[in-house]
């Protein structure tokens, strides 16, 4: 039997900065499942990306076993695995100076991290690309960020209505992949891509971490993931584009 906790996490946000949520879904190795969920308004996409893995790793902070923790979120598994020491080194400047945004969030985050060193192994799985716990993360998260709030479960594994396998390789990022984006509609098999506005300007990204490299930190820039050509042009319209 694997004694390893599986723990999956998702944030939303209806607008940056906007009314926002966070999810959890925590697998024990005694087979129960406990999900967790909660918002914040006003706040962030990355916030409530963060506030989610935290959440995790503060519910299981008496476990002994290893933990495996999924997340969709290209700045949090690039934070908290690469960038976090070279902001620390530099008092939390980032390497061109500034602040590092949401210290406050890094803090918590590392010192949970620190706490299980040698226990916890990060994995980078696809945003809605039919992993069914990431799905279910996004729903708990949507429904804290703008409703209706979903019915948070724990109990046994078998009654919590999704499967429990771990990503395959269709679902996980690769090295490869991270960081391609297009000014070209891109195709994608999960339906969808992600749409960033900067300055005026328009980008479709294939993936999340390349649109959210795009926008992170930059003043009034937004973004929003679509799944098609009629939501894109509603979206637009939305802006004023």
């Amino acid at each position: 039997m694997d004694k390893t906790i599986f723990i999956y996490c998702d944030g939303a946000c209806s607008g940056n900065p906007g009314p926002g949520g966070w999810a959890t879904v925590i697998i024990y190795p005694e087979n129960l499942v406990r999900e967790l969920g909660g918002g914040e308004r006003p706040t962030t996409n990355n916030r409530m990306e963060m506030l989610g893995a935290i959440a995790a790793l503060s519910a299981v902070r008496d476990r002994p076993e290893p933990v495996k923790l999924y997340t969709d979120s290209g700045l949090l598994i690039n934070g908290i695995t690469g960038w976090i020491h070279g902001w620390k080194r530099k008092g939390w400047l980032t390497a061109g100076g500034k602040p590092v945004v949401n210290q406050d969030l890094w803090e918590r985050l590392d010192a949970l991290a620190q706490a299980r060193k040698g226990r916890l192994a990060w994995g980078h799985v696809k945003g809605h690309a039919g992993h069914e716990i990431n799905e279910r993360c996004d729903v708990i998260a949507v429904g804290f960020s703008k409703g209706p709030r979903q019915a948070l479960y724990e109990g046994p594994a078998v009654g919590c209505g999704y499967s429990l396998l771990e990503p395959g390789a269709e679902h996980l990022h690769t090295a490869a992949s991270r960081g391609k984006s297009s000014s070209s509609k891109p195709r994608s098999k999960a339906g969808g891509y992600y749409l960033s506005l900067v300055g005026g300007c328009l980008e479709r990204h294939v993936t999340w971490p390349a649109c959210q490299g795009r926008v992170h930190g930059v003043s009034g820039a937004r973004f929003k993931k679509v799944s098609s050509a009629a939501e894109e042009q509603e979206v637009l319209k939305l802006w004023g584009v």
